[in-house]
């Protein structure tokens, strides 16, 4: 039996939509706004998502304050009030897309939770807009 546990996380981060090897005008075309110059930023909404058995002693999936400060430490203290291009290892050499922001957190996390449960990350960019990455 399987149940899903799931944390919410916030934070505030500047990107900019670009790809180098493209000339000005194809990165406007196909980035529009989102590769302002001068970038731009968005209010992120992280779900992270384990799914695994009820522990029989505890009655957990998993401890809810132990994935609330691995989120903390490894995620929001990481990437808050960052502009994501310029502040961040990651993505110096990435493309800061919602995307690519999910598929990192991912890895970041999946380094730090056992293999025995499932975890996916639903990172919303606005309200409408979001992705999820679930390590396929």
């Amino acid at each position: 039996m399987k149940v899903a546990v799931y944390r919410k996380a916030h934070f505030n981060a500047a990107h900019r939509l670009h790809n180098p090897n493209w000339t000005a005008e194809k990165n406007r075309e196909v980035f529009g706004k989102c590769n302002n110059d001068n970038y731009h930023g968005h209010n992120y909404e992280l779900i992270v998502k384990l799914e695994g058995p009820i522990d029989p002693d505890t009655g957990y999936v998993y401890d809810m304050k132990l994935l609330k400060d691995l989120i903390k430490q490894h995620v929001s203290d990481r990437f808050d009030h960052k502009n994501l291009n310029l502040d961040t290892d990651e993505f110096k050499t990435l493309n800061p897309t919602a995307e690519n922001i999910a598929v990192v957190i991912w890895n970041i996390l999946r380094e730090k939770i056992e293999k025995k449960y499932d975890l996916t990350v639903r990172l919303y960019e606005t309200e409408r807009n979001f992705v999820e990455f679930s390590g396929n």
